[in-house]
């Protein structure tokens, strides 16, 4: 092969490569300004009828900015007290869980990985429930000294609890394990579920109802106070877990690999699996299970951005956040003015999507 072929050769990839980081660009503009014209109108739907027009207005008079649309008081007071919240932390919330499942896909290197392989899930939910079931007895005191908040600090604890528990089984001489942090993940996950199913079986009517609508998920009943809670854990989540797609990306040739590039691959997946855990014990405790996302959003973004997680984890942020957005609108517009559900409509969004992803690549395997 002559010089110049070497030449046009390298050229025409240069041109190819850079053609497809402007096309992960433009989608990923795209998805910015979809989300923003989704959160526009899911400010407006509702029973007090707001137009994308006031919902801007509204919100840019909290900036001290007038723009050319009239709203009333009530139109201001729902959307400032009850639909802000709640579409905030849907933001937060859908983002965390697709961005933790892109993350442990990376860690694990498998596809069908989702933060609830290592207990996060799990562990939140034992320590909601728990709290739900024993809040008169063993959690009285707890319970008239930190009142509404203590079902969330719970969950959060709980789920970090466990997720450091499966960390601390898989550890040994320095070293995590994958393979044994699935297994361990897997076990705890089980003994979990049998303790949580004890307290369901112990819990009265009300409580069951409680449990019921909690363990499917649900944006409804968002405050600020929620959201300030939970914020802090999402954010540090969201905004730390990107520093490391580089070290991501270098664990996709295995951690081996990983660490004659210079990776310090034991601290890269321990802070993985903190910042997980954080981000989606925060999510999980205040709007309950919601599952599919993580596990389903990152397959979506991997097949139109490829497996950089440089594109792929603020990716899978946008397509969560306006995921669990499309999903808190159907759940509220369906049975109106009845709620669904929210992990009802992303399992049936969720399920048939990933039903398929299996099928293709059969096939695909089949070729």
């Amino acid at each position: 092969m002559t010089t110049n072929s070497i030449y046009l050769s390298n050229s025409a990839t240069g041109q190819r490569l850079n053609a497809f980081e402007q096309r992960r660009a433009v989608l990923l503009i795209g998805l910015g300004l979809l989300l923003i014209l989704i959160s526009l109108l899911s400010l407006g739907s509702g029973a007090v009828a707001i137009s994308p027009g006031q919902a801007g207005a509204i919100l840019a008079k909290l900036l001290r900015i007038d723009l050319p649309w009239t709203y009333a008081n009530e139109q201001r007071a729902v959307l400032v007290s009850i639909r802000a919240p709640r579409l905030l932390m849907g933001l937060l919330v859908g983002a965390t869980l697709a961005m933790s499942g892109a993350a442990m896909q990376g860690l694990f290197r498998n596809p069908l990985a989702d933060p609830a392989l290592i207990g996060i899930s799990s562990g939140a939910a034992l320590a909601a429930v728990a709290v739900i079931v024993l809040q008169t007895s063993l959690f009285a005191i707890p319970s008239r000294l930190l009142g509404h908040y203590l079902l969330p600090v719970a969950a959060i604890a709980g789920g970090f609890v466990v997720s450091w528990l499966v960390y601390r089984i898989a550890s040994s001489s320095e070293r995590v394990d994958i393979g044994s942090l699935l297994l361990a993940g897997i076990a705890i996950n089980a003994l979990a579920g049998s303790a949580t199913g004890l307290l369901v079986y112990i819990a009265n009517d009300d409580q069951l109802r409680t449990l019921t609508f909690w363990s499917m998920g649900s944006l409804s009943g968002t405050t600020w106070a929620d959201l300030i809670l939970a914020a802090p854990f999402l954010l540090l989540s969201l905004l730390l877990l990107p520093l490391l797609a580089d070290a991501m990306n270098a664990l996709l040739l295995g951690e081996a690999e990983a660490g004659h590039l210079g990776f310090p691959v034991e601290r890269m997946k321990t802070t993985i699996i903190a910042l997980v855990a954080l981000g989606v014990g925060a999510a999980v405790a205040l709007t309950g299970v919601i599952g599919f996302v993580g596990l389903v959003v990152p397959h979506i973004l991997r097949l139109a951005l490829g497996p950089d997680h440089r594109w792929l984890l603020p990716g899978s942020a946008l397509l969560g956040a306006l995921l669990l957005l499309c999903a808190d609108y159907l759940a509220r517009s369906l049975a109106a003015p009845a709620e669904v559900p929210i992990g009802i409509i992303t399992g049936v969004l969720g399920s048939p999507f990933f039903l398929w992803l299996l099928f293709r690549q059969k096939i695909m395997g089949h070729l």
